[in-house]
């Protein structure tokens, strides 16, 4: 028996406090190996599909060399679309924020070649036109990932900093923030997923990832949630007007994000 993409997770209490206080948190046995199974070779065939880099790996920037990545794989239909609107990584991403529901932002697949570099320290909400930090990214892993092949790490805490938030994904984020995170003492929490767990991190939590030194990929299907509620902001960088532009179409700076590209994945019960 494969577990339902819409069967609720049993998160406690304690869960929900230590993601307040850490800013993410990895959690076991969200899906069992049939479930990533089934979903996880359709997202890998569209990734590979519909990616664009033509470029050799070589011959990439720091942030082309981390992942291939492409958007919204939802739009395709299918499973990829099955696996997106599952209540079962909603109603997680709603129970940690602990807002009444959950709007998609957008999904996003990451694969990160064999020989992939490193994903450059960095805080997602840099690129979002938001206005409030209740956002959440799901990573969810296809297979296991041990630590040679660059598992997601965190600087623990690091939500409240507002050093870095200018910085996009570089060689200088890398550098500025490492450096910021230490001083701050944060301690970057880096270690191997197991087969079925999933992290979740808010906007602004910094994170990175390591190189992929293995000889497989690692592919990862992420899913950005933010509160059913969250208004449009007026953007603050060419970045957040062109994810306005292409996540958000139509919505109106001080409206709620309400358009048929954010649909409303998870509503508590009244």
């Amino acid at each position: 028996m494969t577990i339902d993409l819409d069967t609720p997770y049993p998160l406690t209490d304690a869960q929900v406090a230590q993601f307040r206080r850490d800013g993410f948190i990895k959690l076991k046995q969200v899906f069992d190996a049939e479930t990533l199974r089934r979903y996880g070779a359709e997202i890998t065939r569209l990734t590979i599909a519909l990616n664009t880099q033509t470029v050799p790996l070589a011959e990439r920037s720091t942030y082309d060399r981390a992942f291939l990545q492409v958007m919204n794989l939802w739009e395709q239909g299918g499973a990829a679309r099955e696996f997106v609107f599952g209540r079962r990584l909603a109603g997680i991403a709603a129970a940690l924020l602990q807002v009444d529901g959950v709007r998609l932002y957008h999904d996003q697949s990451l694969y990160k070649e064999p020989g992939g570099g490193i994903t450059p320290a960095h805080a997602d909400q840099y690129y979002w036109p938001v206005d409030s930090d209740r956002t959440v990214t799901a990573w969810v892993p296809l297979q296991a990932v041990p630590q040679d092949m660059g598992p997601l790490a965190f600087f623990a805490g690091s939500q409240h900093v507002e050093f870095g938030r200018d910085l996009g994904i570089s060689d200088e984020s890398e550098r500025a923030i490492t450096a910021a995170m230490e001083a701050h003492g944060f301690p970057v929490i880096d270690a191997p997923f197991d087969l079925g767990e999933v992290s979740f991190h808010l906007g602004w939590t910094f994170h990175r990832a390591g190189p992929n030194r293995s000889r497989r990929p690692r592919s990862v299907m992420t899913v950005i949630y933010m509160d059913r509620d969250m208004r449009l902001k007026a953007p603050e960088n060419h970045m957040q007007q062109s994810d306005r532009e292409r996540w958000c179409p139509g919505a109106e700076v001080g409206a709620v994000i309400d358009t048929p590209s954010n649909p409303v994945l998870f509503e508590r019960a009244a």
